[in-house]
């Protein structure tokens, strides 16, 4: 009987003369082999909105002080918190909206509006004079920052069902690799007139406006990307879905052997109407928190990482430079894309996104305890200790976020995914908006107890890191976080 349905459900499969979604359908349906060129673009467009977020940090430290703003050295980590925290500030008043109007008017506008509004923001953020002028900028630069839940909406609807996890690990790993490369095209590029004056003179824009070189060189990016995207298909539907939705057409199949088929499309019905109210959805929800608080971490590391890195020995850093940090963070990058391209896949299909969420995280906890006393060493163990760190924390943050989007994407229907990621976004940048203003202080209040009987200097911020990360992984488990009946992959617990 199952066959026969599946049969029936094929011819049935209607495909709307001049809508761009039925034309992906069709697409997915007749194509065969690896999809190289989706995932390319996946890549390229996650990446171009990655790049901009973390990339100040390795000279935010230098940009304030050069803005004169602190008083002292101690209070500069104050003052950064809330230059990194403007950008998810913005991102967090307008993801919902994003995510509504994508649903709407379709994904392809939505990604153009993005990549165009970071090449502008952007290079004004690297032309900043000024403390409010950076907070304006990266406030205006995360307002119109709209691509990274529409790309987890794209990359869920143009690969066929069997690429589900590579499509969720290309977003997360772009994503991931953004947020290391950043930082490091920031360290290697910020001061140039400084670092390079036989290229870049004093009295070049680059002499005046010192961190303007990686801003305007992750502009140029975003403007090729925005060139580049005017070729891509778009993948929303413009007229109402049949009765049996594409999302639905798995479960249906599955039970057709054990009932009727009036029997399913009742429960078909009754399904979709109950998930019109995305609040309501636990399976997304609850995986949504969980995302929230492991961005927390990630974004909260990401600022004290660099701030740690550049500040004095005498504080507990290590006294790097912008140079030395993004040798790292290159470094770091390498070692993502390796372990994304050519293990993660195989991890989640041995333990599913649920358990490669949890044991991430519980990996990270010890590796975060190591950096105070890796800030002991010096010369080649330094080196070592601190690269093999930072690789394996960037390797585990994404990997336990890359099944949090797995999870996120399949518990809602096409309809709603823009709403839905939207949703995902708002909270997140929420959660993000809080990080970097937070470590800031945190930081700075580490820097004057460094004689404290508990947790002194460095450590109290590395603690408070894992804290976050252990209430992460707590949620992992049941019954908070819960899996949908859409779910189409391996989820073991």
């Amino acid at each position: 009987m199952a066959e026969e349905y599946k049969e029936a459900l094929l011819e049935k499969q209607q495909y709307h003369d001049g809508c761009p979604g039925c034309k992906v359908e069709q697409m997915k349906q007749l194509r065969r082999g690896y999809p190289y060129l989706e995932l390319t673009f996946v890549w390229i467009i996650v990446l171009s909105t990655s790049l901009p977020i973390s990339s100040l940090y390795p000279f935010l430290y230098y940009m304030i002080e050069d803005f004169g703003v602190a008083k002292t050295e101690k209070d500069i980590g104050f003052y950064a918190g809330f230059v990194g925290c403007s950008f998810m500030l913005g991102r967090a008043l307008t993801s919902v909206f994003w995510g509504i109007v994508a649903d709407r008017y379709g994904r392809k506008p939505i990604i153009l509006l993005g990549t165009i509004s970071i090449a502008i923001f952007n290079a004004l953020f690297g032309l900043s004079v000024n403390f409010w002028m950076a907070i304006g900028t990266r406030f205006l630069l995360g307002s119109f920052n709209c691509l990274l839940g529409t790309m987890k909406a794209y990359a869920s609807e143009i690969f066929r069902d069997e690429y589900q996890a590579t499509a969720m690990s290309a977003v997360s790993t772009a994503w991931g690799i953004g947020l290391v490369i950043g930082p490091a095209l920031g360290g290697f590029l910020a001061q140039p007139a400084d670092k390079y004056p036989n290229v870049f003179s004093q009295e070049s824009i680059f002499g005046r406006f010192r961190y303007a070189l990686p801003c305007f060189t992750i502009s140029a990016f975003a403007l090729v990307v925005t060139v580049l995207c005017c070729f891509i298909p778009e993948t929303l539907h413009n007229h109402k879905l049949g009765s049996t939705s594409h999302d639905d057409s798995y479960e249906i199949l599955e039970a057709a052997s054990h009932e009727s088929s009036a029997a399913i499309e009742k429960a078909g019905k009754n399904e979709r109407k109950a998930s019109q109210s995305l609040l309501k959805n636990w399976p997304l929800m609850s995986s949504i928190i969980v995302y929230c608080v492991l961005c927390l971490h990630d974004t909260a590391y990401s600022e004290i990482f660099a701030l740690w890195a550049n500040s004095p020995r005498k504080y507990g850093g290590l006294s790097y430079s912008t140079n030395d940090v993004g040798t790292v963070l290159a470094i770091s990058g390498l070692g993502l894309f390796s372990f994304q391209v050519f293990v993660y896949p195989f991890a989640e299909k041995l333990l599913g996104p649920v358990l490669v969420t949890r044991y991430a995280g519980a990996l990270m906890i010890p590796i975060q305890m190591s950096y105070p006393f890796i800030a002991s060493l010096s010369g080649l163990s330094l080196s070592l200790m601190l690269n093999c760190a930072s690789i394996l924390i960037n390797v585990l943050s994404v990997s336990a976020i890359t099944g949090l989007l797995i999870l996120q994407n399949k518990a809602v229907d096409q309809s709603q995914r823009g709403a839905a990621n939207g949703i995902a976004m708002t909270a997140m940048s929420l959660f993000k908006t809080v990080g970097p203003a937070g470590a800031g202080i945190l930081f700075s209040w580490s820097e004057r107890r460094l004689n404290a009987a508990f947790l002194p200097g460095s450590h109290m911020v590395f603690f408070v890191l894992n804290v976050i990360v252990v209430v992460g992984v707590a949620l992992t488990f049941k019954p908070f976080l819960v899996t949908g009946s859409k779910m189409k992959i391996h989820l073991n617990w």
